[in-house]
């Protein structure tokens, strides 16, 4: 019997049935923020992109920015293997964790897990620990799941990796470990993180420029400059940080902003708002 990680955040972050939930995933492609129309997948397609960067937060305020990213990928073609770097906001398990076996459940259906790729992984870069207990309650992998499956259904495999400890040095080895274990395989690797969080509108985005443009130069040592010097609040600065360790080692070429809004221009509260972008890094 195969361990299965149930889903933690169905029914809050996103709609907990599956017609429900499709029918708010196709809300999100063709919303006002969203790409506006729903994703076609190309199965011949070209495969040129490595890596996602993808917001976190419930549907109904990230929902639309995330869809750039997940029809951008569909355009592409259909990935075998998606590895998913999230940080961790409840502070449960050790400092990087990965899952290596059984299956995650979503009200879409379940999503295996890539036990060789991810056995792989955690040999070559040993301050990952093989650990559940991280993913247990975490939503920033989590709400990334339907929006795949609602491209691919479950023809695809995940290695999914929690970050507590967020150091550069640290996300440099795992993205080095990733990027080995990848390389020659078709695969994607996705970054989640939110970004500058509950400031006010004009500061959020003041922030999240500087923030983006250290990302789209595919810059990770400027990236933990620009977190520092700015204060900027992004949960997942080291999951991108090895995202972009990652794709620069799989020949990535370039790293293109798709869309960039906050939780303000959702709702209308500008006075704090959370900032999210999704962007895509390609050879």
């Amino acid at each position: 019997m195969a361990k299965v990680r149930l889903p933690s955040q169905a029914g809050t972050f996103y709609a907990g049935t599956p017609d429900s939930l499709r029918t708010q995933i196709e809300e999100c492609f063709l919303h006002e923020h969203g790409p506006r129309q729903t994703p076609h997948v190309r199965e011949e397609g070209p495969r040129r992109i490595l890596g996602l960067v993808c917001p976190h937060a419930g549907y109904v305020f990230s929902g639309p920015v995330a869809a750039h990213a997940y029809h951008r990928l569909a355009l592409d073609g259909k990935p075998e293997h998606v590895v998913l770097f999230g940080p961790n906001h409840t502070g449960y398990g050790s400092g990087l964790a990965a899952m290596i076996e059984g299956l995650w459940r979503t009200p879409l259906g379940d999503v295996k897990i890539d036990h060789q790729i991810a056995h792989q992984i955690v040999q070559e870069s040993p301050i990952i620990d093989i650990e559940d207990s991280a993913h247990q309650h975490e939503h920033s992998i989590e709400v990334q799941l339907p929006f795949l499956q609602y491209l691919y259904g479950s023809d695809f495999q995940i290695v999914p990796i929690s970050f507590l400890m967020q150091d550069l040095s640290s996300c440099r080895e795992v993205g080095e470990a990733v990027a080995k274990v990848l390389d020659g395989r078709n695969a994607v690797v996705l970054a989640s993180s939110d970004l500058t969080h509950y400031e006010p509108q004009a500061v959020a985005q003041e922030k999240d420029r500087a923030l983006l443009a250290a990302i789209e130069a595919m810059d990770e040592t400027r990236l933990y400059s620009v977190i520092a010097s700015h204060h900027v609040t992004a949960c997942g600065y080291g999951p991108i940080a090895a995202l972009i360790t990652a794709t620069k080692a799989l020949k990535a070429t370039k790293a293109e902003l798709l869309c960039y809004k906050t939780s303000g221009d959702v709702g209308g509260d500008y006075s704090s708002v959370v900032g999210y972008a999704a962007l895509c890094f390609s050879k």
